[in-house]
């Protein structure tokens, strides 16, 4: 292969990296979210059942 195509493969694997990384940070965003919902619904489903069982 010619020198500007070993460049290209180059750039496109560091290109390929980046956006995984970026999906990578992306996902664990998206689940710090959604733990943090179902902790914050499980603390209100708890309370809810403990009001009506000291009603």
């Amino acid at each position: 292969m010619s020198a500007p195509e070993q460049d290209n493969k180059q750039r496109n694997r560091e290109i390929a990296a980046n956006e995984a990384e970026r999906q990578t940070v992306s996902a664990v965003r998206v689940s710090s979210w959604a733990i943090g919902l179902a902790i914050i619904i499980g603390i209100i489903a708890v309370a809810i059942v403990w009001a009506w069982l000291k009603r």
